[in-house]
């Protein structure tokens, strides 16, 4: 199943974003990579424990905050489109993907 702006090829999906939204994506994505490097590097200064586990925590916010604004965009785009065209199968991809997060 792929909405009208996805093209399914070889069993992988895409999505066509506009630059901008690409854009907020990738900058969000090397945001958390700066701080898993700076993560990295506390680990191998011997920082203290209670100071790595606060920056770890702080990319756990940071990836759930990634994926509640991807999850945001699919629904509006992908799934609504999908469920006004009458493919009633986004919905269930959309309750196993909740299904994942929520372990």
């Amino acid at each position: 199943m792929a909405c009208k702006h996805c093209e399914a090829e070889e069993e992988v999906k895409h999505k066509q974003r506009g630059e901008a939204e690409r854009k907020d994506l990738i900058t969000r994505l090397n945001r958390i990579e700066g701080q898993v490097r700076g993560v990295k590097a506390m680990v191998e200064e011997d920082r203290y424990c209670v100071d790595i586990v606060t920056q770890v925590s702080a990319i756990q916010a940071a990836l759930n905050s990634f994926n509640k604004e991807l999850l945001a965009r699919h629904i509006k785009t992908c799934v609504s489109d999908d469920i006004r065209e009458g493919n009633e199968e986004a919905v269930d991809e959309l309750c196993e993907l909740l299904k994942k997060l929520m372990k």
